[in-house]
């Protein structure tokens, strides 16, 4: 099945570890280190919009790419009247924007979902592409180290209205992690659906995000340590990335 169909339904209730507004604020930091303090921003593989609403909210204009219908069915309804969001239904590997774009962020492991490095390659083109000059590209990504971590485990959470089981597998070798999510959604009717879902992503190493950034003819700027200033590190679990539009 599709990521992210069943699972678009629950996302945000198993996703409510998450400080989104500690991640924004981060975020916005970055943002503006680099004089980013309005225009438009591109978020790329937005989801349900929690971050998109986030920065529209913080005054920029917002414009969201997801590949998933159901993700952004729920993105739409919570943006409800707020016509200063535009969502796009596009591959991040193919999108098309009317225009270039101050800055590009992307969190929330979107970029470890590209597992070619060819793909990878193809979506940071876009980016450049897209950005106004000087532009600045912002993304995260999970790193091998996390996923040694989680290695051949399996996660289960039991909710009243919802619950899942996270069987997961990290291959060494290729760097590829697998995850097979089982989901019961409780229905109107009082009973549970289930839905089957596999996940792929890929750890990359910085060296890799360096070379495909320079092959975009992006400038690779920093590596931080997430939510830090600090020098990413192999130990760190999640990095944040930084890159410059420099060609045009």
């Amino acid at each position: 099945m599709e990521a992210y169909t069943g699972f678009a339904q629950v996302y945000d209730k198993f996703m409510d570890n998450i400080d989104y507004s500690a991640w924004c604020e981060y975020l916005i930091a970055i943002l503006k280190d680099y004089n980013v303090d309005e225009g438009i921003i591109l978020d790329l593989g937005c989801g349900t919009g929690n971050v998109t609403q986030i920065l529209s909210k913080a005054g920029y204009d917002m414009i969201g790419v997801d590949n998933s219908y159901d993700m952004l069915n729920v993105a739409m309804e919570k943006r409800g009247n707020d016509e200063s969001i535009l969502y796009l239904l596009q591959d991040m590997r193919s999108f098309e924007l009317y225009g270039t774009v101050a800055a590009v962020v992307s969190i929330c492991d979107s970029m470890n979902y590209i597992t070619e490095y060819r793909d990878l390659v193809q979506v940071f083109k876009l980016v450049n592409n897209y950005l106004d000059p000087g532009g600045i590209f912002i993304f995260d990504l999970k790193t091998k180290s996390s996923y040694e971590k989680i290695g051949e485990s399996v996660i289960a959470e039991d909710r009243d209205e919802c619950s899942f089981i996270w069987d997961n597998h990290f291959d060494t070798d290729e760097n590829i992690n697998e995850y097979q999510l089982s989901l019961f959604v409780k229905g109107d009717d009082d009973r549970y659906d289930k839905f089957t879902e596999w996940h792929y992503q890929r750890a990359y190493s910085l060296e890799e995000i360096k070379a495909a950034l320079g092959e975009a003819g992006l400038e690779f700027v920093t590596a931080y340590n997430a939510f830090t200033k600090q020098k990413a590190e192999e130990d760190n679990d999640r990095i944040y990335v930084v890159a410059k539009e420099v060609m045009k």
